[in-house]
């Protein structure tokens, strides 16, 4: 495919693209305090929030385990944290993700001489595109309680997920579930999400920027293609008994790679 056609793809794509879809969400609203501010208003039914900072695909790292990427991370103006993650597949909103998400959350907000009391508020947020909890309604708030007193635990953790099947034009969170699967900004009730939209769909500079995220998932799709590749082709050596040095020659690769793939290997 020549680069014209390849261009002309892209716009094609580009044209079909919706805030559910993980790239342009991330362009949509990385540095979107407007927009975000209104998904957190909406959802929480707080009026008055104010988000002071949001980055999408923050990565949260974990020493001892794995690490998570938050789809969009915000802060607000009191400091609370909202991790709000954007999900298509069923299995990308898992209960326990869910769980470790919120438990990766507390690991990063607490300063080694931070009392516990200081660990801030935090929401960890599933958008899905269908019902995954399966019981019909638009919202699900999912909090500690208590069982023998039936009361809240209040420890300033909170899950909630959105049914973004859910999109009743007669609520503000049936217009946003709209808005997340709309192409076309003009049919979009929220201008702080059609303005962003438009300007990757329609503006030159912004139509550019996507094609780049575009050209650049290519790449990096086909640098992890030929990865691969190298592995599968030391993995073939290994178990001819060739030596990792003579792999590490014959392959283009460090020691310290050759050796890295073997240890997986054996792992």
């Amino acid at each position: 495919m020549d680069k014209e056609q390849q261009h002309q793809e892209d716009l094609q794509r580009i044209r079909g693209f919706r805030l559910i879809d993980d790239d342009f969400m991330n362009a949509c609203f990385d540095d979107n305090i407007e927009g975000t501010e209104l998904i957190l208003r909406i959802i929480l039914n707080k009026p008055d929030l104010s988000v002071k900072s949001v980055k999408t695909q923050k990565v949260m790292k974990n020493l001892l385990g794995r690490d998570i990427w938050l789809d969009i991370d915000a802060t607000d103006s009191e400091n609370t944290e909202f991790d709000i993650e954007i999900q298509r597949a069923d299995k990308g909103a898992d209960r326990k993700r869910a769980r470790y998400h919120s438990s990766i959350l507390d690991a990063h907000l607490l300063s080694p001489n931070e009392d516990f009391k200081d660990l801030p508020e935090t929401y960890v947020i599933f958008i899905t595109e269908n019902d995954v909890i399966g019981k019909g309604k638009p919202l699900y708030r999912i909090e500690r309680r208590i069982e023998d007193i039936d009361e809240l635990f209040n420890d300033g953790e909170h899950i909630i997920y959105v049914n973004g099947a859910d999109k009743n034009s007669a609520t503000e969170l049936g217009k946003l579930m709209h808005d997340f699967f709309c192409t076309d900004p003009s049919d979009m009730h929220f201008k702080q999400l059609a303005d962003k939209v438009r300007y990757f769909k329609e503006d030159e500079k912004g139509v550019a920027a996507m094609c780049k995220v575009m050209e650049d998932m290519r790449n990096e799709t086909a640098k992890a293609a030929s990865w691969q590749t190298k592995v599968e082709s030391v993995l073939r050596w290994l178990a001819k008994g060739l030596s990792l040095e003579d792999i590490a020659e014959g392959e283009g690769l460090t020691l310290d790679q050759v050796k890295g793939i073997a240890q997986q290997q054996k792992a």
